[in-house]
């Protein structure tokens, strides 16, 4: 059964549709930043500006009615974020050059590209580990029209953007997500909504062209074609091995049985995504258990170890690979009080053993509603959690409250299907800054809660405590 629950997400810089109005500029028109974080953990959160050139936080212009945004750093530690507006409205684009603790809004990677057939909104990446000609990373945006995927790329860190409006080989795509590689390449990751399949584009002249089509999904499991949820693609830049993950059935049984999907898979390439073998990350017994939910999460640390992060809409897990993906330990649960619900994972990874962990979560939990049915008193903030040696079966994570309550009620994680609220949309993310090893997250937020009106994107840069990069 063909299950096809979304506009488009992509990521590194982020992923799907949105469409809200701007929020009102707080009192005084100053956005006040506000205070997260506990225990050796502190954070300052804060409201990005629309308006290119705003610097937040500052300034009046501190207000967006973006949502789902994606942040990723560069080797300088430069941080870039972007989050859209809605199919059609194009993607909004921030840069910060001090660690996080301001932002400044770009030009739009791609509201211009409305005019070429409605282009929505994307995401982008900066993993490029080797610069350009200009001396910056590459910076990668892809957007979706449902028709095919556009890659919009900077060479000159965000100040002017390029655009390949076809970039999927195979046009009339969903749930598209990229990756980068080595200063030129990236690839690109998507469901065709024909076949349902996981194709994987690459480009090798920075996301001008894209001659390179693979299969995440092999012939031996041909019949996950049908039965998956598309997760995001990752590039170790050591190995360049390239990574897909996703949730979908366990064996090609099931494809006959209203199974969910209580599977978890990676998709490994050797050849720089050419060809793929997949391997099972977790398999629940339990037939009814579901990882088909936003998103099946992968990172790689310097040491290449995989960490595959995963939710069954009660609690989060993760497994880890020290053998590229073939074998995995786990799943390990993440989450613990006062989170005892955690929705939309994201990780990154850094420095052997290293890993940061962010998730939407919520005190609620009473073991028979899914969290599209919250009732309005569940207050959901954003966590963190981070383990210095996730490496290691039965290592500890130390978890802490990143923000403060961001949202109430139910959350949504059925795409555009959903009937419940959609507020936080599909996905968020978090980076860290290679040289100061202090993480940057962004994530959408609808306090003070006008019956939505108030949806923007946010950020939470911590300022104080344990880091998981000690430096290039």
């Amino acid at each position: 059964m063909k299950r096809l629950i979304g506009l488009g997400c992509s990521l590194l810089l982020a992923s799907c549709d949105t469409g809200r109005p701007s929020s009102p500029v707080p009192d005084g028109g100053l956005p006040a930043a506000r205070s997260g974080g506990g225990g050796s953990f502190a954070f300052v959160n804060f409201e990005l500006g629309a308006a290119p050139g705003t610097v937040c936080p500052g300034s009046a212009g501190c207000t967006n009615g973006a949502a789902e945004p994606m942040i990723r750093a560069d080797a300088t530690g430069t941080f870039y974020v972007s989050s859209e507006l809605g199919v059609g409205a194009g993607t909004l684009a921030w840069k910060s050059t001090d660690g996080g603790l301001h932002y400044t809004a770009l030009d739009s990677p791609n509201q211009l590209s409305q005019a070429l057939g409605g282009l929505g909104p994307g995401g982008g990446d900066t993993d490029s580990p080797e610069t350009n000609a200009n001396g910056f990373n590459n910076l990668y945006v892809a957007s979706l029209s449902l028709a095919n995927v556009t890659v919009s790329t900077s060479q000159d860190g965000g100040t002017t953007w390029s655009k390949n409006v076809t970039s999927a080989t195979i046009p009339g795509d969903d749930r598209e997500w990229i990756a980068a590689d080595q200063a030129t390449k990236v690839c690109i990751s998507y469901h065709d909504v024909v076949t349902f399949n996981i194709d994987v584009n690459c480009s090798f002249d920075a996301g001008a062209h894209f001659t390179q089509v693979g299969s995440a999904i092999d012939a031996a499991h041909a019949f996950l074609i049908d039965d998956n949820e598309i997760g995001n693609l990752a590039i170790d830049p050591r190995s360049h091995v390239v990574y897909q993950v996703f949730s979908g059935i366990a064996n090609a049984a099931e494809a006959l049985l209203p199974t969910s999907f209580h599977a978890v898979w990676i998709a490994v390439s050797l050849d720089g995504g050419n060809t793929f073998s997949d391997h099972t990350v977790y398999v629940n017994p339990n037939t009814s258990v579901s990882y088909g939910h936003q998103f099946v999460n992968v990172s790689v640390d310097r040491a290449g170890t995989v960490y595959v992060v995963y939710t069954d809409n009660h609690n989060l897990f993760y497994s880890f690979s020290t053998d590229g993906g073939q074998t995995f330990t786990g799943p390990i649960q993440v989450n613990q009080a006062p989170s005892a619900t955690a929705v939309m994972p994201w990780s990154v990874a850094c420095d052997p053993g290293q890993l940061n962990i962010v998730w939407y979560g919520t005190p609620y939990y009473d073991g028979t509603n899914v969290p599209d049915n919250y009732p309005a008193t569940a207050a959901w903030s954003v966590y963190l959690a981070q383990n210095r040696n996730a490496n290691v079966a039965g290592s500890k994570f130390t978890q802490v409250a990143a923000t403060p309550i961001i949202h109430f009620g139910g959350v949504c994680e059925g795409g555009i299907s959903c009937t419940g609220n959609r507020d936080l949309y599909d996905d968020f993310g978090i980076a860290v800054s290679p040289t100061t090893g202090l993480a940057s997250i962004t994530y959408s937020d609808d306090q003070p809660g006008n019956t939505g009106s108030d949806d923007h994107t946010a950020i939470a840069t911590q300022t104080g405590g344990p880091i998981i990069c000690s430096g290039r």
